[in-house]
């Protein structure tokens, strides 16, 4: 195995064999690690150093020459997928983030973390874990909350304790939107517990920020809780437009790149091969297409690849401070940091279309102040007031630009695979993944060459933690399974653990760019209407040479397996349309009144069209105990209406804060129950004419519940808290619910 040290290219061969089986690894409880999981955004698989760039990455480096690097580790082509899977250990399906943060009206592709999956830090929790994060959410569509209910799948509501960063997915680094302390929205430059003095730069830098508070993080919870373990997730935001950088750091690569995208390929893919971490005889490092490089424009775009290997250079510098709070604190060797990346290198052409220019001599807008707070991904001004400026010419770097890298150097990135963010070919899906745990791994500076997937981080965490992965959570939800498997098992030297390793396959969906992996076969298809194509990974990574035609019946066997994954993971239909159209094609909006019997079912498109609407629900029942009365929805968004403890209560689930409405009247016998809810936000509830009960909701349902309406039981997610389906112990007569748009 090749060595790496931090000069690149440096070769040793480790002559003493140590044994670690991996149990040994696993979490004893009085020594159960700290882990770190760390996450770079729109990177390609050869950019740090240690992955073959002439980017300087000495801290990253040093994380490799000490640990174990992956050379077939994968993500899932986009940075909402990605992040809902890591986070759950599910494909991004099932967690219900297969697209972005819209909803398309399907279980798959709702915008939101659903309640059937829980979050590493909720899992870890019973294990004793306190939990932070530092940096880009990006799982909710919820990133202008009206109300505390909006912020449920945000991160303080998902398990972290203490949260800084964007709930948003992109934005300027020198004023980001949606940055967020906790729960509340802050001003960067109006902010009492990270100000002027405490940048480490110039000015406010949003990759600073994001390492310096989880390095503040590191030092607070060991001063703060002693010996409790802890996880952190660092979630930067470098390397994604827009290209912005600081000035020290944009200096120190003025010229790197004058020799162009194919002499800089060139020498990365020569690199690798050096490195063991590809092969010259599976990879071939094909020329780049004339039509992808910028001539006219050409000291404009290699400013742009300048600018991007600063921010990679200023991530590798906020890496090196969150190392050095461990090491500061003692907790560096029994700290299992994990770097990886969300997707490949991107070939976006954000604010690359037209002709720009240079920044004027002075400002044109009025100084935005301190406390403003900034609402848009791409702001309309500097905050000294400069108008923001995009195109060719326009160059990149200062904070009243907006500008990507192309995918000239996007393919320079993903050297030497095809394709690039979005897509399930190589370059999309390809990850680095840097593992080191000084106290327990003692493989250094060598290779790993077993796939794997980041579902395989939640697997991972709760083996090393030693928690109980939950089959029920968020009141009762029942929990889909981990997908992945611990990589605890490739981290010992002994080559028989792979056996604890052994998967089926791995699997991948994104806008109908789709793939399968079994073994050393890979089938692949760009697009809903591609045909599928068939790799040898192990001879052709750079899928250069189709096997489709010459091996049709590998070709159905992994389409069959493809199509029975994407049956059971909420996958299908294969890129919806968006959830407006969606509804109003297929829901019951004419329909006002509903008139119901015992046993009675709707599903979602039959049900009451709750959105924005409010309604009065009322009941004869016959009640001989507890249970159900009438339901519909589930744990995220829904009502209930149920009986408990012989008490009278009403459900609300809004984005999945549940909030309850009980009578202090025993309720037994033939009766007469209703509840009435309100435009205003109001809840009353009445027996026979008798109201007995009113509180206060945060609004009426934004949206369709994704459950559907049942008579006398809850089948689905509950509403309430009880356990599904808490049948009423009695009769329903009739239910009739009324509609009030």
């Amino acid at each position: 195995m090749p060595f790496f040290s931090l000069h690149h290219c440096v070769f040793a061969f480790l002559t003493l064999a140590i044994f670690i089986h991996p149990s040994s690894l696993r979490a004893d409880t009085s020594d159960r690690p700290n882990i770190i999981y760390i996450l770079s955004d729109d990177m390609g698989f050869s950019d740090i150093g240690c992955y073959g760039g002439e980017i300087k990455t000495p801290n990253l480096d040093s994380l490799a020459e000490h640990g174990v690097r992956f050379t077939q580790f994968y993500n899932t082509a986009r940075c909402c997928p990605t992040r809902a899977s890591l986070l759950s250990g599910l494909y991004p399906h099932q967690a219900g983030v297969g697209h972005m943060m819209d909803d398309r009206g399907y279980e798959g592709y709702r915008g939101e973390l659903n309640r059937n999956c829980v979050t590493i830090p909720e899992a870890l929790k019973e294990a004793g874990y306190r939990s932070y994060m530092s940096g880009k959410w990006h799982v909710t569509k919820a990133i202008n909350p009206k109300t505390d209910a909006d912020k449920a799948n945000w991160p303080r509501q998902r398990g972290f304790d203490r949260f800084y960063g964007t709930i948003h997915g992109a934005g300027s680094f020198f004023d980001p939107n949606t940055l967020t302390r906790d729960n509340e929205f802050i001003s960067p430059y109006a902010d009492p517990e990270y100000g002027k003095e405490d940048w480490p730069g110039e000015t406010y830098y949003y990759t600073d920020a994001i390492a310096d508070h989880a390095a503040r993080f590191v030092r607070d919870h060991h001063y703060q809780t002693g010996d409790q373990p802890f996880f952190m997730y660092v979630a930067f935001t470098a390397a994604h437009w827009p290209m912005h950088a600081l000035d020290k750091d944009i200096a120190k690569y003025k010229g790197t790149y004058d020799a162009g995208y194919d002499a800089i390929r060139d020498a990365r893919y020569k690199r690798m091969i050096e490195l063991g971490l590809i092969d010259a005889n599976s990879t071939v490092n094909w020329p780049i297409p004339d039509a992808w490089k910028e001539t006219k424009f050409w000291e404009w775009d290699k400013r742009n690849m300048e600018v991007y290997a600063a921010m990679i250079d200023s991530m590798d510098q906020g890496i090196g401070r969150i190392v050095q709070s461990l090491k500061d604190t003692g907790q560096f060797e029994n700290t299992l940091i994990c770097f990886l990346q969300d997707n490949g290198g991107c070939a976006e052409g954000y604010g690359r279309g037209g002709v720009g220019g240079d920044r004027a001599d002075k400002p044109t807008l009025a100084v935005l102040p301190a406390d403003y707070l900034q609402p848009d991904m791409t702001p309309k001004q500097s905050r000294d007031g400069f108008v923001m400026r995009t195109g060719k010419g326009s160059m990149a770097g200062p904070a009243d630009t907006a500008i990507g890298y192309g995918r000239g150097w996007a393919t320079v990135s993903n050297t030497p695979f095809r394709e690039y963010k979005h897509w399930t070919h190589e370059g999309g899906i390809s990850t680095p993944l840097i593992v080191h745990w000084p106290a327990k791994i003692k493989r250094h500076g060598e290779l790993e060459t077993t796939p794997g997937h980041l579902i395989d981080l939640m697997a991972t965490a709760v083996d090393v933690s030693g928690a109980n992965y939950p089959t029920t959570y968020h009141d009762g939800n029942k929990i889909k399974p981990m997908e992945g498997k611990s990589l605890v098992a490739l981290f010992a030297k002994d080559a028989s653990t792979r056996d604890e390793f052994d998967r089926e396959a791995i699997y991948w969906e994104h806008e109908g760019n789709r793939a399968v992996r079994v073994g050393d076969f890979k089938l692949v298809a760009k697009g809903v209407k591609g045909e599928w194509e068939l790799y040898n990974i192990a001879n052709d990574r750079s899928e250069q040479r189709d096997l489709s035609t010459e091996m049709p019946e590998t070709v159905e066997k992994l389409a069959a397996m493809w199509q029975a994954y994407a049956e059971r993971a909420n996958v299908l239909p294969l890129k919806p349309g968006n959830n407006k159209h969606n509804e109003n094609a297929s829901m019951n909006l004419k329909q006002t009144r509903f008139k119901l019997n015992s046993g009675d079912k709707l599903d979602r498109t039959e049900a009451p069209y709750l959105k924005n609407r409010a309604f009065t629900v009322t009941a004869d029942i016959d009640a001989q105990g507890d249970g159900v009365i009438v339901s519909q929805g589930g744990s995220s968004l829904g009502w209930s209406l149920y009986l408990k403890n012989g008490k009278l209560c009403f459900g609300w689930t809004k984005n999945g804060k549940r909030m309850i409405t009980t009578s202090d009247a025993n309720v037994t016998g033939e009766l007469q129950v209703t509840a009435i809810v309100s435009k205003s936000g109001t809840v009353r509830l009445k027996i026979g004419e008798q109201q007995v009960a009113e509180s206060k909701i945060d609004g009426l349902l934004g949206e369709q519940p994704l459950d559907g309406l049942q008579v006398g039981q809850d089948d689905n997610g509950a509403v309430g808290p009880y356990a599904v389906p808490f049948p009423l112990a009695g009769t329903v007569k009739q239910v009739v619910i009324e509609l009030v748009k």
